[in-house]
């Protein structure tokens, strides 16, 4: 009986510490987000309360604008998805690679200076994206000083932020290829048009995100390479392992969970991309690197298209939590035995 007395006690006192916490979590998160999505599927022009009488409900017509509407809503949702899935394909496999080669790096345990080093790779991290956004646009002008340092090699530099090209298309052509006309097109544009790659703008803003958000990423590897346990390392090595079958077959399944983790992150961080876009080309040149995220803002605040915002905004959700439970599920491979794979890598 006082066993039970007891638990219960705590549960009261854990439900009483965490209870200001669930108010205020409800308050500025759950009631917006219950909120919006009725506004994804309401006509509300912005003004008053959107549940009040004047406020009718139009059903998924916000959404089937986006999707199947044939117009140039559809269009601008398109062209920001396209120009996203690029930035999502190469930001998060070249900052994750990055920053757990610069945590390895950094782990090395004859490294000098290891201090300066962390907080160096770290600094971009924690400076104001605002001001990192401002600094590149300095950057990479046409006189910026990385057409600069190009022109050095006798290379021309573009002109960054105001180049609409994709990159993808620019290499094409340059073997002679034209552009394809006609065809299927998806979400309102053509599929020479999705196989633009990205364009030279999202270019510079793919650069930049790789540049700021991988020394985060670094402190997440070096934590967990930190944990791991030297006598897994040291039987490898004694068994043959030379270093790149040790990180593989050692190192990194040992730091699997990190991983997953840090692609999570990298996923929903691509995917959210607003303010970089918001500070330095406001989706231009030719909505090349319109984002729906910028979309969404641009629909909602600027268009006073509520509905259609919102809608953006639960479809961008909807890809976030689809595309993490894909890389959950891929993540749950079989579990790697460092040490026999090792082995037999040595043994080939």
């Amino acid at each position: 009986m006082f066993k039970r007395s007891g638990i219960r006690n705590d549960t009261t006192a854990g439900w009483l510490f965490v209870s200001p916490v669930l108010v205020i979590l409800g308050l500025f998160l759950f009631i917006p987000v219950i909120m919006a999505a009725w506004v994804s599927v309401s006509d509300w022009s912005g003004r008053g309360s959107p549940f009040s009488a004047g406020v009718n409900f139009i059903g998924a017509k916000n959404f089937s604008d986006l999707l199947v509407g044939q117009g140039l809503t559809q269009q601008d949702f398109g062209t920001a998805m396209r120009n996203n899935v690029y930035y999502v394909l190469l930001v998060v496999p070249l900052q994750t690679a990055l920053s757990l080669w610069l945590a390895v790096m950094v782990n090395q345990a004859a490294l000098k200076g290891k201090g300066f080093f962390r907080t160096a790779f770290y600094f971009p991290s924690v400076t104001s994206s605002v001001a990192i956004t401002v600094l590149w646009l300095f950057l990479f002008s046409a006189t910026g000083v990385v057409n600069k340092v190009l022109s050095y090699f006798s290379l021309n530099g573009p002109n960054w932020f105001q180049d609409p090209r994709g990159v993808l298309h620019i290499i094409l052509q340059s073997f002679g290829v034209q552009p394809a006309t006609g065809g299927a097109r998806i979400l309102g544009i053509s599929g020479w048009e999705w196989f633009a790659g990205p364009s030279v703008a999202m270019s510079a803003f793919i650069i930049m995100a790789i540049f700021t958000t991988s020394g985060t990423f670094m402190l997440l590897f070096l934590a967990a390479l930190q944990q791991l346990d030297g006598e897994v390392s040291e039987a490898a090595s004694m068994d043959g392992a030379g270093a790149w079958s040790k990180f593989w077959f050692v190192t990194l399944p040992m730091v699997r969970p990190t991983l997953f983790t840090v692609i999570t992150l990298g996923l929903i961080g691509t995917w959210q991309v607003f303010d970089q876009i918001y500070t330095g080309t406001q989706g231009g040149p030719s909505k090349t690197t319109l984002t729906p995220a910028y979309l969404s803002y641009q629909a909602a605040f600027q268009d006073q298209q509520w509905g259609q915002g919102s809608a953006i905004a639960f479809i961008l959700f909807a890809i976030i939590v689809v595309m993490t439970i894909i890389q959950r599920s891929v993540s749950r491979e079989r579990d790697v035995k460092p040490i026999k794979a090792a082995k037999k890598e040595v043994g080939s």
